[in-house]
């Protein structure tokens, strides 16, 4: 019986160069989806405590991120330990937070409920 799926082999002499690029490659992707992964959790956050709509709470992970100088993924994971209560939120990244959320409306917000 063969099989549609393509065959593992070792490499050849000659392609160490191609398999040590596809490594690096595979690594970097694996990165890319933990990365994407972190600032989903850290939106998912967002939503649950200020009541933002989903693209309001990227916006605001970006923000803070361009404004401090600290790649969104490192935002994403200071926002999620966090809310976890493993850490306070260090001073640039709470007050820039701040700022991006008082630039943005909220949703879900009652008349006479206070935020």
């Amino acid at each position: 019986m063969t099989t549609s799926r393509p065959q593992h082999r070792m490499p050849v002499n000659g392609h160490e160069d191609v398999v040590a690029r596809l490594e690096r490659e595979n690594a970097r992707l694996r990165h890319a989806v933990e990365s994407h992964a972190r600032v989903d959790q850290a939106i998912g956050v967002l939503l649950t405590v200020h009541r933002l709509e989903p693209a309001v709470g990227f916006d605001v992970l970006r923000e803070v991120s361009q404004h401090t100088n600290i790649k969104l993924h490192v935002v994403a994971e200071a926002v999620i330990e966090w809310a976890l209560c493993e850490e306070p939120l260090p001073p640039p990244f709470d007050r820039e937070l701040q700022e991006a959320l008082q630039r943005h409306p909220r949703t879900g917000t009652r008349q006479n409920q206070p935020d």
